[in-house]
């Protein structure tokens, strides 16, 4: 039985249900429609069976749920018919004023939820549930796009953060968003908030999302660092308590459902292999992530990709393989939660060519199906990211409220990295990889 921490101690927490990492026993399996995602001798299970998925982000989810429900029907159809079916979903958002910041956000202050946003992702998991997908809902954001961890700093410490989209400023900006895994009032109403939502009841199937099998994982937040550009250990050891605590915390409030981190791996702490471990070194987190920007990171360049497409496959390769060990190590699955190229020659048109793109995800999911066929830890994904039929409506490709919702969020040029419907080419390879990983 683990120790109760007194950072968990401040949510209210109904235990109930059995322990989630152990699998559905022989002949008591469900039908899929109403099964959960177990792990069992670190694999992922599904109905007593192996569970390899082939996923995307969607973070708009929600978003377009609340907003226009006929394109979120459409553009559910479009993914399924490509084999997608488990979709990693911005569940909890902050009221901002930063620049580019989402607008509206589910959290408008302390206490105070947007339910009309909530609605729509009770929409979001009814229409998912009727196509059989799986769900990866994100708590909150160690970016500014969403509002994140810095709102929380500026309500309970008066931070007057500097806006990194405007000053350039983003080593500052990652600094003093780590003040959030310290500050008491911030934990407390993040914890709070992750209660109310798992124990909310789903405006339309009626099931509290606690008990929802649509659900496959909490995840903690989108990419949380332990720090910027200069390592320092008592705030890495700092962050490290925060993954644990809080994961503890959700592993009591939604025990039928996985547990995870949204870290990008060694990016995400400052490239420091024994803070990725030790901080995914507790029962309570179920599976490893990692993310894979050959772009963000200087690997690509896509003005001068013949030359540069190489070295990137390279250090790819690598990277990947070194979470492949760690998730080995561990013995937990391992989900590649991000991944994706720009257009050719960084174009923001759907219309321009996606030869590299292409390229890079058939390279990426023949990792994949190879880490499958022969009992790898690697066995699901989640392309960064689908746009759909959304398009950008201004000439600078960027989003302003009422704006279409595209995978690229607020503070990206629109069209960036979005897979539309147009995108042939990436979709038939989706849809072979799917039907791989399923054969």
């Amino acid at each position: 039985m683990k120790t109760i921490n007194t950072l968990a101690l401040t949510v209210a927490v109904v235990i109930a249900g059995c322990d989630h990492r152990q699998a559905t026993e022989a002949g008591t399996a469900t039908a899929p429609a109403t099964a959960f995602v177990r792990v069992q001798d670190g694999h992922f299970e599904l109905n007593g069976r192996p569970y390899h998925f082939t996923g995307a982000n969607y973070w708009y989810g929600a978003y377009l749920a609340a907003t226009d429900p006929e394109r979120l029907t459409r553009e559910l159809d479009l993914m399924a018919a490509q084999g997608i079916d488990n979709l990693r979903v911005l569940a909890l958002s902050e009221q901002s004023s930063l620049s580019r910041s989402v607008k509206p956000a589910v959290v408008n202050a302390p206490g105070q939820l947007n339910e009309t946003l909530l609605q729509g992702l009770d929409r979001l998991l009814a229409e998912m549930h009727a196509r059989d997908m799986k769900a990866v809902l994100y708590l909150t954001n160690f970016w500014q796009w969403s509002g994140g961890m810095s709102q929380y700093l500026v309500w309970h410490q008066n931070a007057a953060l500097d806006d990194p989209d405007v000053s350039g400023k983003w080593d500052e900006y990652i600094e003093s968003t780590t003040d959030f895994y310290r500050c008491a009032p911030c934990q407390k109403q993040y914890l709070d908030t992750a209660a109310t939502l798992t124990q909310r009841q789903n405006t339309i199937t009626g099931t509290p999302y606690r008990d929802d099998p649509t659900i496959m994982a909490w995840q903690l937040a989108n990419e949380p660092r332990s720090g910027g550009a200069t390592y320092n250990a008592t705030r890495a050891t700092d962050y490290i308590r925060w993954v644990q605590d809080s994961a503890e915390t959700l592993d009591r409030l939604a025990p039928n459902q996985l547990v995870s981190t949204g870290s990008e791996g060694l990016a995400g702490t400052q490239q420091q292999a024994d803070v990725y471990l030790q901080a995914h070194d507790t029962d309570a987190i179920d599976y490893l992530t990692v993310h894979l920007w050959i772009k963000n990171w200087g690997w690509f360049d896509s003005s001068n990709p013949e030359s540069t497409y190489p070295v990137a496959v390279d250090k790819a390769t690598d990277y990947l393989s070194r979470h492949i060990a760690f998730a080995k190590q561990q013995e937990k699955p391992l989900v590649l939660e991000e991944f994706g190229v720009e257009r050719d020659g960084g174009s923001f048109s759907p219309e321009a060519s996606t030869e590299y793109r292409d390229r890079f995800l058939a390279l990426i999911y023949k990792t994949i199906e190879q880490s499958s066929r022969t009992g790898g830890p690697l066995v699901g994904s989640n392309i960064w990211t689908f746009g759909g039929y959304g398009r950008s409506n201004n000439p600078e490709y960027q989003w302003r409220p009422g704006s279409d919702f595209l995978g690229d969020p607020p503070q990206e040029p629109q069209g960036l990295n979005s897979v539309f419907d147009t995108d042939t080419s990436t979709l038939a390879i989706i849809r072979k990889h799917s039907d791989s990983l399923k054969n």
